[in-house]
């Protein structure tokens, strides 16, 4: 039990460093609610789920191939300049008390999916971390205990998602209209700035 414990509070610490998914997901928390930030962490663990799929099946090196990893750069860089703008563009435009959205949850779910499948450091991320910790497991478990550890990264990212959801919820109920604005523009500068380093990654891939 001890160790199914670790393994969820190592799937909470690697969810909770601050990058473009928790960037977004304060964003959309603090523009739409909880359930609009929820399902988008929800569509990122997704992404997630099927790239440790990919590394547990041996596939995920077709990703990391110099022509996908400039593609994914490019993708990546069009779905965070895409957010960051959306945020920039609707800041002025929110109330504390306003609930209406014209933003479906499936487009949060979808944003969140997509902003962690196209991005090359995700990928490495998970190659890195799950490749090394699915090899220290194949040599001490059965695969259902394999699958049982890796449920429990799961639960801790899971944790992390109501985490960031609540939070930025609770900030929308609190935060008086102004201050809610500054935070939705620096939300999406961040996610301008994270789309322009994968914007420069990519091009350094082409001219190289």
């Amino acid at each position: 039990m001890h160790t199914i414990f670790s393994f969820m509070f190592l799937g909470l610490s690697l969810a909770a460093p601050i990058g473009p998914i928790n960037a977004a997901q304060l964003d959309k928390g603090i523009r739409k609610g909880f359930t609009h930030a929820w399902l988008l962490g929800l569509g990122a663990m997704c992404a997630d789920a099927l790239l440790m799929l990919l590394i547990y099946f041996g596939v995920i090196h077709f990703l990391t191939t110099p022509f996908m990893k400039t593609f994914l750069w490019l993708f990546g860089c069009f779905v965070l300049m895409y957010a960051g703008i959306e945020s920039l563009l609707k800041a002025g435009k929110m109330t504390t008390l306003s609930t209406q959205s014209d933003e479906t949850p499936l487009k949060s779910f979808v944003v969140g999916f997509a902003m962690a499948i196209s991005s090359p450091l995700t990928i490495l991320f998970w190659l890195g971390i799950y490749g090394s910790v699915l090899a220290d497991m194949t040599t001490d478990l059965n695969k259902p205990d394999i699958f049982l550890h890796t449920a429990a990264m799961f639960l801790g990212i899971l944790i992390w998602d109501m985490i960031m959801s609540s939070l930025a919820s609770t900030f929308r109920r609190f935060l008086t209209p102004k201050a809610l604005t500054i935070i939705s523009i620096v939300s999406g500068m961040s996610l301008i700035t994270f789309g322009l380093h994968f914007g420069k990654e990519a091009f350094l891939l082409i001219i190289s």
